[in-house]
């Protein structure tokens, strides 16, 4: 199995997104961007899909798309050129429809909040590309807190599929250990990742993981 550790960026203007991307373009070949419509969290954050074209050709971007009616959302920012979505659960009306359409456009997962359980997950594994746990206490908000319990869900997917598992919220280079440990290959680090150096940040979570499994 190999594992991806993947800065992810939660901001309001372009500008601060554009700071972070120059930031981590010398290692990064996968970056994480959070949109929040102010619905699903008491947050907002940048939404217009448009200036990301400048770098879509330079990484692999995947949209974690904290807002209601992620359907919406995909084709504008498929046609920029990104390639990976992750629809909140919770804020969807049709899973199996959401998931049609983003299959068409790249890689498609589902995101559940902490509390939602999988049982809630329609779509048959299989069907999809991956999951995305939100692992950590606050929706919305980088450098939000972890929570050890969320990884019980990892476990239990992890125990059904071998489709990706990507864990979101709250991961340091502490965390990423549990976070493997119980079954995820997908690492997204906002708060951790730029509050000191990135490259650093990044070696420091890149050098926790279990060398005996990871790429």
């Amino acid at each position: 199995m190999s594992f991806e550790i993947i800065p992810g960026i939660l901001e309001k203007e372009w500008s601060e997104i554009e700071r972070k991307i120059e930031e981590v373009k010398d290692f990064a070949k996968v970056i994480h961007i959070d949109i929040i419509d102010g619905k699903f969290a008491e947050n907002t954050t940048f939404l217009d899909p448009k200036p990301f074209s400048k770098y879509t050709n330079t990484f692999t971007f995947e949209l974690h798309m904290m807002v209601e009616n992620p359907i919406e959302y995909l084709k504008p920012w498929a046609e920029v050129g990104f390639k990976r979505f992750y629809g909140h659960i919770e804020k969807m009306d049709d899973q199996n429809e959401f998931v049609t359409l983003g299959q068409t456009l790249g890689e498609v997962g589902l995101a559940l909040n902490g509390p939602t359980p999988i049982s809630e997950i329609k779509v048959a594994l299989n069907e999809i590309d991956s999951v995305l746990i939100y692992t950590a206490q606050a929706v919305g908000f980088s450098g939000a807190s972890f929570q050890d319990n969320r990884l019980e869900k990892v476990k239990e997917i992890r125990a059904k599929s071998t489709i990706n598992i990507e864990v979101d919220g709250g991961i340091n280079s502490e965390v990423i250990k549990k976070a493997q440990s119980a079954g995820a290959d997908r690492f997204a680090s906002t708060g951790f990742l730029f509050k000191k150096n990135p490259h650093d940040q990044y070696l420091s979570l890149k050098n926790s993981l279990d060398k005996n499994s990871a790429q």
